[in-house]
């Protein structure tokens, strides 16, 4: 079993900047990669960045690529999510999650079996 809690979500302006935290717990995490998801009112989850905890690759999204950066610390067992420049259509609640997809790039919601309980954010303009 893997548990992962998120926080460091809340309220912002266009433009600004937030930094998402994702605790990892459990005997066997270091086995996965860990991604961020994000669902908006009325749409599908959808992938957004994701590391691996092995060799911490990472891979993004077009859509946040040089906007969003993933990075993990190893001594606090914690993947972080940095977000600057955010955009009104960047509110969503944010999930990070635990599991083995092919490869970063190709991640799915289904590749994932851990996830955390979702921390809000909200842009405004």
């Amino acid at each position: 079993q893997v548990q992962l809690v998120e926080s460091g979500g809340g309220l912002v302006q266009a433009g600004g900047s937030l930094r998402l935290s994702c605790a990892v717990s459990g005997r066997t995490f270091r086995r996965y990669a860990v991604g961020w998801f994000r669902q908006a009112p009325g749409k599908e989850r959808e992938f957004v960045v994701a590391i691996t905890w092995s060799g911490g690759s990472t891979y993004a999204t077009d859509s946040v690529r040089g906007r969003f950066t993933i990075s993990k610390d190893n001594a606090k067992n914690t993947v972080y999510l940095q977000m600057n420049s955010l955009k009104p259509e960047d509110t969503a609640v944010y999930y990070c999650a635990a599991g083995s997809p092919s490869g970063l790039e190709s991640s799915r919601r289904t590749d994932y079996d851990y996830w955390g309980q979702g921390t809000q954010v909200t842009v405004f303009a």
